[in-house]
């Protein structure tokens, strides 16, 4: 028994030393000696999905549906070195486009932003799909090393850029962030992929014919283009399955006659004039089929 009891002792002392030793240092440590090894930080709420922007032109839900994106925006200000900044030449193209296809009626038009703000990349072709969009158009302005890169172009969507300049530019655009009404819920993986494959092909040569029609009403309208035009790269906004996509690089924000002509009334009155004419035609179109 007593031997017992000197190996429970054995086994409680260190125990009780180093209790004493730390509420010796609770009541007479000094306040330095305090460590705090849990930082909290108070993180702001979650927030729920961009708000969607009001719908103009016709109240008719039956009327087709363009959703025009003014590329960059609020602490993101595109290209630009000086003054000018690509976000300033986005949102005034993607104003006189929208005014331009309202005062000819029969388009519904919605803006990703109309005021000087930042949208993610998936907001903004998310937008569109949550409008249930016939159309989404994003608006930029190219910029390249030295000022002799002129024109506007016209890109669609490929995994792969259709030129390494291509490719570059959607690499930096990227950088910045119901398939066609069927249900996938339920559907095993295998019939799911062919949906969305299917959906994204029909998607994508609605997209390509738009790019085209846009390039003939520039030519026609003499709007100023590039050497090759009509390009491909793989741009994140671009990648909805279901509502056809292009973006428009409307010139080179590095080259002086592109500026002059992207901040001048008129050559924002012909790039309204050449896309709107394009958008009509190409909704015209879809309707006979």
């Amino acid at each position: 028994m007593r031997r017992a009891l000197q190996l429970l002792l054995v086994l409680l002392a260190p125990i009780a030393v180093f209790a004493a030793m730390v509420a010796a240092d609770r009541l007479f440590g000094a306040p330095a000696r305090v460590h705090r090894y849990v930082v909290r930080l108070a993180m702001p709420p979650i927030a729920g999905e961009v708000g969607l922007p009001p719908l103009e032109g016709p109240p008719d839900a039956s009327r087709p549906l363009i959703v025009i994106d003014a590329g960059h925006g609020g602490h993101d200000p595109g290209a630009g070195a000086g003054p000018i900044k690509e976000k300033m030449l986005t949102l005034a193209m993607a104003r006189a486009l929208r005014d331009e296809l309202l005062r000819g009626g029969g388009i519904r038009v919605a803006l990703t932003r109309d005021d000087d703000r930042y949208l993610l990349l998936p907001e903004r072709s998310g937008i569109a799909r949550r409008l249930k969009a016939d159309l989404f158009l994003s608006i930029h302005a190219d910029s390249a090393e030295g000022s002799e890169a002129s024109g506007a172009t016209v890109y669609t969507l490929s995994e792969r850029g259709s030129s390494d300049t291509a490719q570059r530019m959607a690499e930096r655009e990227n950088r910045s962030d119901t398939i066609n009404g069927i249900a996938l819920e339920g559907q095993s993986d295998a019939i799911s992929a062919i949906l969305v494959d299917l959906s994204q092909r029909e998607t994508q040569a609605s997209s390509e014919e738009f790019a085209r029609l846009i390039l003939r009403e520039a030519r026609g309208n003499k709007l100023h283009m590039r050497e090759a035009p009509l390009q491909s790269a793989a741009f994140v906004v671009l990648k909805s399955p279901d509502v056809p996509s292009v973006l428009f690089e409307t010139g080179y924000i590095s080259n002086e006659d592109d500026v002059a002509r992207l901040i001048s009334p008129e050559g924002r009155k012909t790039f309204a004039e050449a896309t709107a004419r394009a958008i009509r035609v190409h909704f015209a179109r879809q309707s006979q089929r």
